[in-house]
């Protein structure tokens, strides 16, 4: 199996080389890198990018026997506030060039809320927030098609693509081989269709395992207000029904922990590799 995990949770955002030592330390070959989250001292908002902090970036990477499965840049693309969602995607698409300098297997985003604040509205679910995203995204992906970048899009429950069915709607409407999705199955289950989850799992997989390249892997408890993230193997998700599709069909894919720890990870990535080879 193909474990990683983001960098943020293995140490405090600090500068490039106490960062990346961390990660080495740790044994940890691959990583979600999200710039603005782990990267001090510089600002990587748009107008900012140079190709000669991606080309360091690139050599610290390399000398240290580190890979980016995704560089992390989580917009709001169905932001309504205007000018906020323009700046979005301009940041999004400067990452789109780091991304092809450092080697990132791909840019990484979820499909956001309608809701300048990011709060959960009614508005999201609906086909006026889906068309935005759309124009979001033909933006976006025109420009990582020109620069050979892919994109990778992650349904969440309470976001613009909120099901299974919405992913495969998007996919086929964007139509593009440098869209490519990343698959988070907790953050497709909700209050409503938890004691399901193997049901939510298998129509991801039926619908588009063709275009799942990269998992996030975590746990979840149910509150009254929805699910709360775990640790793995300490909440209510069967991994089981995920690990066999996934070495039916997808063998070597990169799993990226989320919600580990530097002193968890050897440990949440033994236990899933016990199962894994359980199933």
């Amino acid at each position: 199996m193909n474990f990683g995990m983001r960098c943020h949770d293995i140490c405090p955002k600090g500068d490039v080389d106490s960062v990346l030592n961390a990660v080495e330390e740790m044994g940890v070959h691959q990583i979600q890198l999200a710039l603005g989250k782990s990267i001090a001292g510089y600002d990587f908002g748009p107008g900012h990018y140079s190709p000669g902090m991606a080309h360091m970036l690139a050599d610290k990477l390399k000398e240290r026997g580190i890979h980016v499965a995704v560089l992390g840049c989580y917009i709001n693309p169905t932001d309504p506030d205007e000018e906020k969602r323009k700046a979005s995607i301009a940041k999004f698409i400067e990452h789109l060039k780091y991304a092809k300098i450092i080697g990132a297997d791909m840019v990484g985003t979820e499909t956001g809320r309608y809701s300048p604040s990011f709060q959960v509205v009614p508005e999201t679910y609906t086909e006026v927030c889906y068309q935005l995203l759309l124009k979001s995204m033909r933006e976006i992906v025109g420009a990582a098609e020109k620069l050979g970048v892919v994109v990778g899009v992650e349904a969440v429950h309470d976001h613009t693509l909120y099901s299974p069915l919405m992913m495969r709607r998007f996919l086929d409407d964007m139509d593009s081989p440098m869209v490519e999705a990343i698959l988070d199955p907790v953050n497709l289950i909700s209050k409503e269709n938890y004691q399901e989850q193997e049901a939510v799992v298998s129509q991801a997989f039926d619908l588009y395992a063709d275009k799942i390249t990269m998992l996030h892997i975590k746990d979840f408890r149910m509150e009254r207000d929805g699910p709360q993230f775990e640790h793995v193997g300490d909440g209510l998700f069967r991994y089981k029904p995920l690990l066999a599709r996934i070495k039916k069909e997808k063998p070597h894919v990169a799993l990226l922990l989320e919600n580990s720890t530097p002193q968890r990870y050897h440990a949440d990535i033994a236990y899933l590799q016990k199962i894994y080879q359980q199933v």
